[in-house]
């Protein structure tokens, strides 16, 4: 198993256990953006720490689901960036944007209790 995506109360946690070719990659974004809306959940925690290596397509994928995940309703933390692909991401330019990162799971649970209770839901008028 490549990949896994697991549902636990409002939030999902998403693993990328191995590196994936770019089919692979875009299969996990589908998947991953369709069970939010199919979970309904408000967050999702994409863990990496398994990775020592992710290439700009590999991230842009990933920040390709954080922009993604607001629009069916959750906000997405990318943890577990290991030092070695961080180090190697800035000196490649790549930046994390406004993708939140944060250490490990428990951080990017921290950062969605805190970013996910505070925002108001939609509600028509």
């Amino acid at each position: 198993m490549m990949t896994s995506i697991l549902p636990k109360g409002s939030y999902l946690f998403a693993s990328v256990h191995t590196a994936l070719d770019d089919s692979a990659m875009m299969r996990f974004r589908h998947d991953l953006v369709h069970q939010i809306g199919e979970y309904r959940s408000t967050g999702v925690v994409i863990d990496v720490a398994a990775l020592d290596v992710l290439d700009s397509f590999g991230f842009t994928t990933l920040r390709s689901i954080a922009e993604m995940a607001p629009l069916r309703g959750a906000t997405t933390v990318i943890v577990g960036i290991q030092p070695d692909v961080a180090l190697a991401m800035v000196r490649l330019g790549m930046s994390s944007g406004s993708v939140a990162t944060a250490l490990d799971v428990d951080e990017g649970v921290a950062y969605l209790d805190r970013h996910v209770a505070g925002r108001s839901s939609f509600t028509p008028s």
